[in-house]
């Protein structure tokens, strides 16, 4: 008997957020050109735009006055949506009142030497990288992938649901009814819109949630629990056929090889 699907919130970036650390690091002048893949630009001391560019192989186009950098890091090459994103995303202020709003705040804390500016600058610009991802989500894509999985009004809601409960042994049936779709629906236009299949797709997101946890020091055994693999057997098999390598070298140093073998 098939389970009722467990949906709660429709959050397209409260997992992500959740799983991968975002690190901001406001960058001096002389450093702009080297690091900084987010820049606010304006005329007059006024913000006009945020340019973000998520793939370090990427720099902001730099013409005009730029009145705040810094470099973002939010889980490297390991974090799909990171990886799903445009090379550059570019925001007009003038589009969003409230976006317009933090970035006045934030060039005006990277200006000026105030007591607590740095916890300010990291908070503002936490928001302001949401903002932006959210903007880029809802933009959306033309080319199948997950970018185009978060934007497109059915499917993402199957997508936010896996990533929610990665660990739930999810079925198609539910999958498509969360969605709003018939199954023969689904699954013509899961593929279609994402590149890959709703199976390949929680596997893969499993196996991404699995790599964070490890490198964080966690066990092997409690990881392939708590991300929906039934043994540990069955999951180190999965992982090796997907980053080539065992997940044991992603243990600490001082593990030693008889607690790795009891993990296994």
């Amino acid at each position: 008997m098939i389970e009722s699907p467990v949906v709660g919130k429709l959050d397209r970036l409260c997992a992500f957020f959740d799983a991968f650390e975002l690190s901001v690091t406001v960058v001096a002048k002389d450093e702009r050109d080297a690091v900084a893949n987010l820049v606010i630009l304006g005329e007059g001391g006024c913000a006009r735009s945020v340019t973000f560019c998520p793939h370090r192989d990427a720099m902001p186009d730099h013409r005009g006055e730029i009145l705040a950098a810094a470099a973002v890091r939010f889980g490297g090459v390991t974090n799909p949506l990171m990886n799903a994103m445009p090379e550059r995303i570019v925001i007009p202020l003038s589009e969003s009142p409230i976006l317009q709003a933090l970035t006045a705040a934030f060039v005006a804390e990277a200006s000026d030497m105030r007591c607590g500016r740095q916890v300010a600058l990291d908070r503002l610009c936490e928001v302001i990288i949401l903002l932006v991802l959210r903007a880029a989500i809802d933009i959306g894509s033309t080319q199948p992938g997950l970018l185009a999985g978060l934007s497109h009004p059915a499917i993402h809601k199957s997508l936010v649901a896996m990533h929610d409960q990665p660990s739930r042994q999810w079925h198609i049936e539910e999958l498509a009814s969360i969605s709003g779709l018939s199954r023969s629906r689904f699954m013509t236009l899961f593929p279609k819109v994402t590149g890959t299949t709703p199976a390949a797709y929680l596997k893969a997101w499993r196996l991404t949630l699995a790599q964070r946890e490890l490198q964080r020091g966690e066990r092997i055994k409690s990881v392939a629990r708590r991300v929906g693999f039934g043994s540990a057997a069955a999951f180190s098999r999965a992982y090796a056929l997907a980053f080539g390598h065992s997940p044991i070298p992603l243990r600490h140093p001082g593990s030693s090889s008889r607690n790795v073998a009891a993990d296994t």
